[in-house]
């Protein structure tokens, strides 16, 4: 993560990212219009006073790594994310831009990113043994871990294979750190497992065998993490509607926002856009609704697809912008119902592979 975008305020172990230091870099304007004309003279590389879209890549790909997005390739999703946020720099032309454009969209999507944190900021965790510990040393671990066991189907499976299962289920806050990840598996999870005999990984799993060395396995897992520690970056969040209530409840902050994102969607001759961009729009709004952008969150992907289909903004057709604004509107109504009746919740666990105060090509030296 780079270091420049996050304002973090430590606790302990724990560090909190809130976008604090975002936030008063762009209100600074004297330090902000530094901070772009630096970072855009190091973007140029041909000096020719605009970024070609090349030239742009590697801002999209620090914007990307700073919001926690898996590198560009590795996710149809995370790529999805990427093609927008250059699409955002480009307004969908994949032209060059001159800085004063860069200045103005970088600054946009930086207060998004500061006010997505201040809703919902990220805890950078050190994960050192130590809550491990007390876990597995705790008067509750034993029911927990029973109850850990019968949550999987074990008749006759090998006992290696009901570890690993267990390990999923122990959460960050008791100190484990995502088993899932493949460098937490290579290099805390597997070696741990080298202390057992492979005969014995191999013997079908009984619930007392479980319950012996899963104890064994995680105090395994302490002693590598007290000489390695690893840090996590843990984030969760709850979409249940109550950030579109409140947009709607406001007439003159959705009129803002629905005339700046009319302003920037490419229309016909006559004035008119398809209604495929409606979803372009909706995800320029979704920081003030409270919303993931489109393809960060599956789940709420499935609702917004709903809400489409149900006032057929998925077809195919040109609107005027008296249409557009009936439709934008139509569609957060009906976002709001789906999630207010079905709330979303949604935590994810990333592991930080970098140190934490690493050098980035968008970071800002003094922030």
């Amino acid at each position: 993560m780079a270091s420049g975008w996050f304002g973090r305020r430590k606790l302990g172990r724990k560090m909190v990212v809130d976008g604090t230091e975002i936030e008063k870099l762009v209100q600074d304007k004297e330090a902000f219009s530094s901070y772009v004309d630096l970072k855009f003279q190091e973007l140029d590389r041909d000096h020719d006073g605009k970024l070609s879209v090349r030239e742009l890549q590697p801002a999209v790909a620090d914007i990307g790594s700073a919001i926690g997005l898996s590198a560009v390739g590795s996710s149809p999703d995370s790529d999805h994310i990427y093609a927008e946020v250059l699409n955002e720099f480009t307004h969908g032309k994949q032209e060059a831009v001159s800085e004063s454009e860069f200045k103005e969209v970088l600054s946009d999507i930086l207060l998004g990113v500061a006010a997505g944190l201040k809703r919902d900021p990220i805890v950078i965790l050190r994960i050192d043994g130590e809550d491990l510990k007390e876990f597995v040393e705790s008067s509750r671990f034993e029911t927990e871990a029973v109850f850990i066991f019968c949550g999987f189907e074990s008749s006759g499976v090998p006992l290696s294979n009901c570890l690993v299962e267990g390990l999923g289920q122990i959460i960050v806050a008791n100190g484990m750190p995502p088993a899932s990840d493949s460098w937490v598996f290579s290099n805390v999870v597997e070696p741990a497992l080298r202390f057992f005999p492979n005969d014995l990984l191999e013997m079908p799993a009984s619930q007392e065998t479980f319950l012996e060395h899963f104890k064994i396995l995680l105090r395994g897992i302490v002693q590598r993490l007290q000489e390695r520690p690893v840090i996590v970056a843990h984030s969760e969040n709850t979409f249940n509607g109550s950030g579109i209530r409140r947009l709607l409840a406001n007439k003159f902050e959705l009129d803002k926002l629905l005339d700046e994102a009319w302003k920037d969607l490419p229309k016909d001759r006559h004035g008119k856009v398809l209604t495929e961009y409606l979803r372009i729009a909706l995800d320029k709004m979704s920081a003030s609704a409270d919303l993931p952008p489109y393809g960060a969150v599956a789940q709420v992907d499935d609702v917004l697809n709903e809400a489409s289909k149900m006032v057929h903004a998925g077809e195919a057709k040109l609107v005027d912008k008296e249409e557009f604004l009936k439709l934008m509107k139509e569609i957060l109504g009906c976002i709001m119902l789906q999630l207010e009746g079905s709330p979303i919740f949604v935590s994810s666990n990333s592991v930080v592979h970098e140190i934490l105060n690493s050098p980035s090509p968008l970071s800002h030296p003094h922030v």
